[in-house]
């Protein structure tokens, strides 16, 4: 699951393009398949969406749940890619992007009527 948060007047406009660069990412770091986007996009008014100082309207958070198992290596290529490809389209700058990853085994998801463990997945986890 990918939670993405920003300003509504910033977000807006980018979901698609920015959806296109978290999807391309998460293939090319993790193996994801192209079509899997269990991104939840949530444009916020001005009034709730306090971002540090420093930092432009354009300021982003980016949320990522993971089953546990990926390499060190492999999160932090899917990191440093999402930097890359989003700072190229939509255009917004490290410094306006925040990427944070949470982990849980699988026994702790629960999707199609089962637990993550359960599953077969058309994807590795242990990569």
């Amino acid at each position: 699951m990918i939670r993405i948060y920003g300003l509504k007047e910033q977000l807006n406009p980018i979901k698609a393009r920015l959806s296109d660069q978290i999807a391309e990412a998460m293939f090319e770091a993790l193996g994801y398949p192209k079509n899997k986007r269990a991104q939840r996009f949530f444009p916020m008014e001005p009034e709730d969406f306090y971002y540090p100082e420093g930092r432009s309207p354009a300021y982003t958070v980016i949320e990522i749940s993971l089953i546990t198992g990926r390499s060190i290596e492999a999160k932090k290529r899917l990191i440093k890619l999402l930097f890359e490809k989003i700072a190229l389209d939509p255009g917004i700058a490290p410094a306006d992007l925040e990427i944070t990853l949470f982990e849980a085994p699988a026994a702790h998801w629960g999707f199609r009527g089962i637990t993550g463990d359960e599953a077969i997945l058309d994807y590795k986890i242990e990569v």
